[in-house]
């Protein structure tokens, strides 16, 4: 199961960003992991503390959260680019 996750995000990280070797993209691989922990972590101390009638402070703002899930960068009028 994991091995297969690692070779999905291995194949999009080398096509999408470029990246050549396993090396260029171990940095990305780890914060991507890093985040999903902290949200599952986060999640739990949340629900522990409404249960405890608590409120629970976030560590990272909403935006940039795990959840809903990563979404793709959205384009602006400055990233696009007009044929010549």
């Amino acid at each position: 199961m994991f091995e297969q996750a690692f070779k999905n995000i291995d194949d999009v990280l080398r096509k999408e960003a470029g990246c050549t070797t396993e090396l260029d993209y171990t940095e990305q691989s780890s914060w991507l992991l890093f985040l999903k922990y902290l949200d599952g972590m986060e999640a739990d101390k949340a629900a522990e503390a409404a249960l405890g009638g608590k409120k629970y402070a976030f560590i990272l703002e909403k935006p940039y959260r795990w959840r809903p899930g990563p979404r793709p960068r959205r384009r602006t009028a400055s990233s696009t680019t007009t044929p010549p």
